[in-house]
């Protein structure tokens, strides 16, 4: 079956022929059509990407085996002359209109760093610790992003820089102080992903930030960090919906901003609402925080539910756990087992149907438009 992109060039060629556009306009269209394909990953550039990351994996596992039976001379020879082909072919690949086995050298080339940098610290044994590896790793698959202006090489930099961050947040290195360097690392990469035109990097290193916020909040156990994630997350949504295009100018997100600012309000509140769910004193607390949440869960919906069916389901997410917390702190005390069972199966019944409804009325104005 023909890709999209080949349908429309397609159909562009047959509107030019009929006289509906003029030459000037199909080359707009045509370049236009270029530029997005270029963006996207096709079935086969992800197929070519997770064989490099296993073709890399297994390299690097025979190595490791028959690390004591290598010479070491011969060991670092080995690694370096990876980690050289992964680039250099990588590169050559791209020149030559390869794009995708191009990206896939150049992961294992990465992969094989980060595989060096362990391998070879434990031959010399060089002092440091996984901190300090994982976050070489990370730095020199950032500066290959650059160089080489690759989107999944930015991707797999913020996947390095996440598992430093959930490393180090649950104490697996043995941490003494909050993982801070993440801001930084963040930021730098959200930078990056300008260059490399990687809209997947913005993507996760936003939702990464969301969840340094959560691990700063378990550390510390204050609202001052709920509160503030609460409010810029309601003025980027704002921002997004009524200045759709100069904010997507900017921050080139797809128009998923919405989506981003509806998770971090709604995981602002939950932060807000776990702090007074275990303080009888605190139920008035805990009763406007519940409101608020479903107060803005409902604005999100009417804003911008029509635009993104995955800012609704996080919507509906959203809304049957402050349906199940609000049981769970209010109402518990007041059914036995069998009125559990008994208000969750009515909870989610209600939940459906909301569902339902939204879906059918955000379905009819394209259904009205068609037929128009």
């Amino acid at each position: 079956m023909a890709s999209y992109s080949s349908r429309v060039r397609a159909d562009i060629a047959r509107w030019l022929q009929a006289g509906l556009i003029d030459a000037p306009t199909a080359d707009a269209l045509t370049r236009d059509v270029e530029a997005n394909e270029r963006k996207s990953l096709s079935f086969g550039s992800i197929l070519a990407l997770m064989a490099a990351l296993l073709f890399g994996a297994a390299v690097l596992i025979f190595v490791a085996a028959n690390w004591e039976a290598i010479p070491r001379l011969a060991r670092v020879a080995a690694l370096f002359a990876i980690i050289f082909a992964g680039y250099v072919g990588g590169a050559v690949l791209k020149t030559r209109d390869h794009a995708a086995i191009g990206e896939a050298f150049w992961i294992v080339a990465a992969a094989a760093f980060g595989g060096s940098i362990a391998l070879i610290s434990q031959m010399y044994h060089l002092s440091g610790d996984e901190a300090s590896a994982l976050i070489t790793w990370g730095v020199g698959t950032a500066v290959a992003a650059v160089a080489l202006r690759s989107n999944p090489l930015t991707v797999a930099s913020v996947g390095i820089a996440d598992a430093w961050l959930f490393l180090r947040g649950f104490d697996y290195f043995r941490r003494t102080e909050f993982p801070h360097l993440f801001v930084v690392m963040a930021i730098v990469l959200f930078a990056i992903s300008f260059w490399t035109r990687s809209q997947a990097a913005r993507h996760l290193i936003i939702l990464s930030v969301i969840f340094y916020l959560v691990l700063l909040f378990t550390e510390y156990e204050t609202l001052q960090v709920a509160v503030p994630l609460i409010i810029v997350s309601a003025l980027l949504f704002a921002a997004a919906i009524f200045a759709a295009g100069p904010v997507d100018r900017i921050l080139q997100l797809g128009g998923r901003l919405p989506l981003h600012a509806l998770i971090g309000f709604l995981t602002g509140l939950a932060m807000i609402q776990f702090e007074l769910a275990g303080s009888s004193s605190s139920n008035s607390g805990f009763g406007i925080a519940s409101a608020v949440a479903l107060a803005g869960i409902v604005a999100a919906i009417v804003l911008g539910g029509r635009e993104s069916r995955g800012l609704r389901w996080v919507a509906y997410a959203g809304f049957a756990f402050e349906l199940a917390i609000i049981y769970v702190v209010m109402l518990q005390s007041m059914l036995d087992t069998a009125g559990f069972f008994l208000a969750a199966a009515v909870l989610l019944g209600l939940l459906a149907l909301v569902i339902l409804r939204v879906e059918k009325r955000m379905r009819a104005p394209d259904v009205e438009g068609a037929a128009a």
